[in-house]
Formats: C-alpha cells, sequence, structure tokens
C-alpha cells in the first residue's frame, strides 16, 4: 500500500502540473489503468483524486499559488 504522504505528494503534483484539471487528468489515468487490468494501479490513483479534492477545499489560496509558481 502506498503512504498517505506519498499521495499527498503525487496530488500535489497533479495540482501544480494540471491546476483545475488535477482531478480530471487523474481520473483519466484511473480509465486506462482499469482498461489495463491494474486494478491496484487504479485505487491508489483513486485515492490521489481525494487527497486532490481535499487539498483543493481546504487550501484554495494555496492551490492557487502553485498553479502559478
Amino acid at each position: 500500500m502506498i503512504a498517505d504522504l506519498d499521495i499527498d505528494r503525487s496530488a500535489w503534483l497533479m495540482i501544480k502540473l494540471y491546476g483545475a484539471d488535477a482531478v480530471l487528468q487523474a481520473a483519466l489515468r484511473v480509465n486506462d489503468l482499469l482498461d489495463e487490468g491494474d486494478t491496484d494501479g487504479a485505487k491508489a490513483w483513486q485515492r490521489i483524486i481525494s487527497a486532490i479534492q481535499r487539498l483543493q477545499m481546504v487550501m484554495p489560496a494555496a492551490v492557487h499559488f502553485v498553479e502559478t509558481i
């Protein structure tokens, strides 16, 4: 199982790379992994999606700041 810290780091990276589209991009990755039969990978990306949503909700100003760096 992937540590929560690694999930959060991945979520922050997705936010930095994709901004408001981070959840969409992560969901596309989930679909790709499911198509490949990688259910464990898809579950990890589902956790990343949840972390993205949590981080964007809790710290919208910080998320905006990350996008502008």
